[in-house]
Order: structure tokens, then C-alpha cells, then sequence
């Protein structure tokens, strides 16, 4: 399956993402010190919701559009993140822009913080280009698992690597698993946020196994199933495996996860969204 950002900009997927991130960051931040921020699979970096990729799919109208609807108020830092985007390009308030990872992450930074873009695909990263136009990013275009070691340890005391690809290629899991390895040997302190989509329960079963596998002391899972039943051969959600989540993030996640779960269950479903220790 192709998951290649443009196609499933602002679904459901996005706005769980883009919640956690935005709530991860900012527990960082609770410290003064420096942090980089290296996303591997960056993406266009901004995305019309109206244009012909997403409007083919249509995907945004089951995620951020109800997250607009919903008025739980822990979900206001991730409406107020695309509420400044379609401002600041003239579009109003609402969501007709979305911000993808990139631009998200530049909102949040801090004087001395640091922003590393990487995105392999030569038009998405031109696309790119322009989109963080105005900010302090460094945008890469490099091989995603070379650039996420070389990259580290990083420059800041303290940093985070989003690695969130379209798995077009059989061993994408494989690739992730592999240098995450490496990566953990190389900057064991360090804070890794992987994004994966759910579609088949028996084999993700056996990928997260083998990521069990590697030993990680601090290794949380939080998976989303939209359905109340598995729905063969689709999309049935998404889940972020995260190394080394601060406390403060941990510790306010629950009521998180539940407005989001509320705020995103399909017609007719409940749905559920987990948060656990893998390993555990």
C-alpha cells in the first residue's frame, strides 16, 4: 500500500499524528534545553486539501474536518497548528491547507531549537523547499535511513527523529527496524517517533515482535483501529511506536487519546486507541 502524504492529507491518520507530535514536542520543551528535530520522510511540507491528490481520496473529511467539528478543548493546540497555516496563506481559518509534519514542527520552535527536513522524492522535495520558505529548516534530499544515522547523535543535548514513510517498498519494515537498531546503539537517550499504517492484524503482530525483539527499555505503542472489526483488504487505522517518551507526555496522553478516539470514530463505530509498553 502506498501511504505517500499527499494522497492521505488531513485523515484521520494525520490528526492523531499531528496531535501527539504537537503533544510530545511540547513536553520536551517543558526544558529549556536545545532541541533538533530531524523528520526523515518529510513530505511536500504543505498540502491543498482541495487539490486533485487529496480530493481523489477525500480522506480529510473523516479526519481533520471532524476534528473542526469536535470542540474538546485538548484538541485545540492541533486545530490552533492548522487554523495558523491556512491564515497566514490567506485562506481564513478552516482547513483548506494542511500542514504536513514539517511546518508543524517549525511552528513549535524555539530560538534554540533546530529543524532537519529530509525528503527523497525530487518534486515532493521541491515542494518542500518552498513550503518552509521563511523558516530556519535545513532541507535534505537524501536516502531517509542513511541521512536518520548520520544525523546523530544530534548536535542538541536532546532531539527527536520522526520517521513516517508512504511504505511503498516490501522491506520498509525491515529498513525501520534494522536502523532503529543502530540508531538506539548509536543515541540511546534520544527520542523516535515511527509512524506506521494498520491494515492486517497477523502481520503487524509479527513486526512489532520483532521490534520487541530489539531489546528498547522505553518503547511505547499507541495504535488506532478505526473499526470495531477488522475490515479485510483496507485501511484500518494507525499506530506510532515511540522510543523514549518523556514523562510529562505519558502522563496526559490518556485523555488524549480518548478525544481523539471520540473525535474520530467512523459512523456507526466506536473504535479504540491504545497506549502501551511494548514488552510489556
Amino acid at each position: 500500500m502506498n501511504y505517500r502524504h499527499s494522497f492521505h492529507a488531513g485523515n484521520s491518520a494525520d490528526v492523531v499524528k499531528h496531535s501527539l507530535l504537537i503533544a510530545l514536542v511540547q513536553a520536551l520543551q517543558l526544558k529549556d534545553s536545545a532541541l533538533t528535530l530531524i523528520d526523515t520522510h518529510a513530505g511536500c511540507g504543505l498540502y491543498d486539501l482541495e487539490g486533485e491528490d487529496a480530493g481523489r481520496t477525500g480522506e480529510a473529511a473523516q479526519g481533520v474536518l471532524r476534528a473542526f467539528v469536535d470542540t474538546n478543548p485538548l484538541l485545540d493546540p492541533y486545530r490552533a497548528a492548522v487554523r495558523a497555516v491556512n491564515e497566514a496563506d490567506g485562506t481564513g481559518g478552516e482547513p483548506r491547507l494542511y500542514p504536513g509534519s514539517p511546518r508543524i514542527l517549525a511552528q513549535l520552535l524555539r530560538p534554540q531549537d533546530a529543524l532537519i527536513l529530509n525528503e527523497k522524492h525530487p518534486e515532493d522535495a521541491y515542494a518542500l523547499r518552498g513550503a518552509m520558505r521563511g523558516t530556519p529548516a535545513a532541507v535534505h534530499e537524501r536516502d531517509a535511513y542513511e541521512l536518520w544515522l548520520a544525523m546523530l547523535p544530534t548536535r542538541t543535548p536532546r532531539g527527536v527523529v520522526v520517521v513516517d514513510p508512504p511504505y511503498e517498498q516490501t522491506d520498509e519494515r525491515a529498513r525501520i527496524t534494522a536502523t532503529l537498531a543502530a540508531a538506539h546503539r548509536k543515541w540511546s537517550h534520544g527520542v523516535t517517533v515511527i509512524w506506521y499504517p494498520l491494515k492486517e492484524r497477523p502481520a503487524h503482530a509479527v513486526w512489532k515482535d520483532k521490534l520487541r525483539r530489539l531489546g528498547i527499555p522505553k518503547f511505547l505503542n499507541v495504535e488506532h483501529w478505526l473499526y470495531d472489526a477488522d475490515q479485510p483488504g483496507i485501511y484500518n487505522g494507525a499506530g506510532l511506536f515511540i522510543v523514549n517518551p518523556p514523562y510529562a507526555f505519558t502522563e496526559s496522553l490518556p485523555p488524549l487519546l480518548e478525544a481523539l478516539r471520540a473525535a474520530l470514530a467512523p459512523e456507526g463505530h466506536r473504535g479504540t486507541i491504545t497506549a502501551d509498553w511494548l514488552g510489556a
